[in-house]
């Protein structure tokens, strides 16, 4: 792997900011499902379908819930990492990472990596002590996860859809004590 994060810029995106990066962010969307990505979409998908930022994150973000962080490279969206942290007042100290996504023309750059630790850091600084994620059994995420201390609480069979074939897979359920 190359590890050349060292162009990109990692920020957070405010509601205003993600209003007005919503095409970039449904472009990154449909590149990431188009190359396979198992984030909740199927094929086909249209730029049309990439309504999510605006119908599920945006809300979120707009009320606190969610931090949404883009990595940019010359000013170009290449990536993207949530922090969801809307959960039930019994697990306060608890958040989960939602759609990391890296651009197929990004990857093997450290972006994905760079993103996971400034969204750790987030997530410590809303006084998160325990972060949570999935990922399907098997992905090129699941060792990226594993490497930056994440540990495997279980696997569920048939879990999800592939995003192109008509096939289910198992999901790995992941943790990390930050």
């Amino acid at each position: 792997m190359t590890e050349d994060a060292s162009t990109i810029a990692i920020a957070a995106l405010s509601t205003d900011g993600l209003a007005a990066r919503t095409d970039e962010l449904a472009a990154l969307l449909h590149a990431c499902v188009h190359a396979g990505a198992n984030i909740n979409f199927v094929l086909p998908f249209g730029l049309a379908d990439a309504a999510f930022w605006t119908a599920k994150v945006l809300p979120a973000v707009q009320g606190g819930t969610r931090v949404l962080l883009i990595a940019e490279d010359a000013g170009r969206v290449v990536g993207t990492v949530q922090l969801d942290t809307g959960t039930p007042p019994n697990q306060a100290h608890r958040a989960e990472i939602t759609k990391l996504l890296v651009h197929p023309d990004s990857r093997r750059r450290g972006i994905a990596r760079a993103l996971m630790a400034e969204i750790e850091t987030v997530a410590r600084a809303r006084d998160r002590s325990l972060i949570t994620l999935d990922t399907r059994t098997g992905d090129a995420a699941e060792p990226l996860y594993t490497s930056l201390g994440y540990e495997t609480a279980g696997i569920i069979p048939g879990f999800c859809r592939d995003p192109i074939a008509d096939r289910l897979y198992p999901t790995t359920i992941m943790y990390k004590a930050v």
